[in-house]
């Protein structure tokens, strides 16, 4: 009986998966990717497979929850084995596509925990966060990332930058879910097109997040409206035109000496490692940091796919890790120009 519902259920939500976008991923991840395409292609179109990570919210902690958790055979994340962990941070993985209902938004009270792709925690661990710094996350919403940024120290000063005003409006919902008053006071939100930053408060942070808009690929493969989906499509070659000028804003944003993480959702060459090859080639000032030893300490919990960059990273979904896609580059502005 179970098997048949299963089995009803898959039916249902391929008929939602939308053939635009699929057969186009099927020819340039095919070639991208090679074999490893055939799984994460499977995991990709089969929700059913996905899975949730929670990460804790320090300023509303549960242990109630977390021994739940634990009960439940869910086990923590890196489990302090990258050099820069925060004991602050608590995220919890299940190895079975298990998903936590989510807390309403209730005015006044926080919320106890974040559900997330956990591939979604390592830009925020790359940019290795300390007590003090100025720290710009370019392209806020909806705010995970800054409120993971949040559970790994305390900023001197938060900007959250987001140019969507309806995406907008989810930021600020979901600061207000999980961050105390006190804290609010240093957190700066703001509706800026993210390549006017730069020019707007040059050489200000210490550290810069670019979540960059890209081919949100979990997304656009239910893609309902078949239309809008080519549309997407025939737009997305504009896509790192627009990535690569958030990140020279990024990098005039970022003072000498300080580090750039950008990232990305999507598997997509173009919107990544292309991306990147394009502002290493056009900056003298501008360094690959080798973030290898992230992927190596890693391989537990997440599949990489190679990158052909020592400063690149490309978590892939793959069977029993679902996470990702998930694409981290991580780059230092030095003191000479």
């Amino acid at each position: 009986m179970l098997t048949r519902l299963k089995a009803k259920s898959e039916r249902k939500l391929a008929k939602q998966i939308c053939k635009v976008v699929l057969d186009h991923f099927e020819k340039q991840y095919s070639k991208e990717l090679g074999d490893a395409w055939n799984t994460v292609r499977d995991i990709l179109i089969s929700p059913s497979c996905w899975q949730y990570a929670i990460l804790l919210n320090r300023f509303n902690y549960s242990l109630e929850l977390e021994k739940d958790l634990h009960l439940k055979g869910y086990h923590m994340l890196f489990q302090g084995s990258l050099p820069y962990y925060p004991k602050s941070m608590k995220c919890y993985l299940s190895r079975t596509p298990d998903r936590m209902p989510s807390e309403r938004h209730q005015i006044g009270i926080l919320k106890k925990y974040y559900l997330l792709n956990a591939a979604s925690l390592l830009p925020v661990l790359a940019l290795e966060l300390r007590d003090g710094e100025k720290v710009l996350d370019l392209c806020s919403a909806p705010g995970g990332k800054s409120i993971a940024l949040l559970q790994c120290a305390y900023p001197g000063y938060l900007h959250c930058n987001e140019h969507d005003s309806l995406r907008l409006r989810w930021l600020r919902q979901t600061l207000e879910s999980f961050i105390p008053q006190p804290l609010v006071n240093v957190i700066k939100v703001s509706e800026l097109d993210g390549r006017e930053m730069g020019d707007a408060q040059p050489e200000m942070f210490d550290k810069v997040l670019v979540d960059a808009p890209c081919s949100n690929d979990r997304g656009w493969l239910f893609s309902s409206d078949s239309q809008k989906a080519a549309c997407r499509i025939s737009q997305r070659r504009n896509l790192p035109v627009l990535q690569v000028e958030l990140l020279r804003s990024a990098i005039k944003a970022l003072r000498p000496g300080g580090l750039l993480v950008y990232s990305t959702c999507t598997l997509s060459k173009a919107e990544n490692q292309d991306v990147i090859s394009e502002i290493l080639n056009s900056y003298t000032n501008i360094m690959p940091v080798d973030i290898k030893e992230m992927a190596r300490t890693c391989s537990q919990d997440f599949t990489f796919a190679p990158t052909g960059q020592e400063c690149g990273l490309l978590v892939i979904p793959d069977k029993g890790k679902a996470w990702g896609p998930m694409y981290v580059a991580k780059l230092k502005k030095s003191w000479t120009t």
